[in-house]
């Protein structure tokens, strides 16, 4: 009798690159395209993660500048000019997920953090 035994499937994992170094968040497969969630980084701040419906993951800070609320992650993700935005759940400012720069607010900005799938 022969068995065969496939080698165990490589899981995508998703990192985020902070001043401590990179770290993993979770499996690629446990994010929702259009959809963030919150990460609690090694320095004790957040940052929001996405992936779009394209499958490009993107990491900006949590925090909100208007509001000073932890939310962005509960934003809804759009595209103006080509560029991938999340607006804020609350005030409705929008946030260019590459830049981090506020589309509605030259003078705004929210960190970016570098991202890879690795596995």
């Amino acid at each position: 009798m022969t068995t065969t035994t496939e080698a165990p499937a490589t899981t995508a994992m998703l990192q985020l690159l902070s001043p401590e170094g990179w770290f993993t968040v979770c499996e690629r497969s446990l994010l929702t395209p259009g959809r963030g969630v919150a990460v609690l980084l090694p320095d004790g701040g957040q940052a929001a993660v996405f992936l779009d419906r394209a499958g490009r993951a993107y990491a900006i800070g949590n925090r909100d500048p208007f509001s000073g609320a932890y939310v962005l992650s509960r934003g809804l993700l759009g595209a103006a000019a080509g560029r991938p935005f999340v607006a804020s759940p609350l005030l409705k400012q929008r946030f260019d997920l590459a830049s981090g720069a506020c589309l509605d607010d030259d003078g705004v900005t929210v960190p970016v953090y570098e991202v890879r799938l690795t596995g």
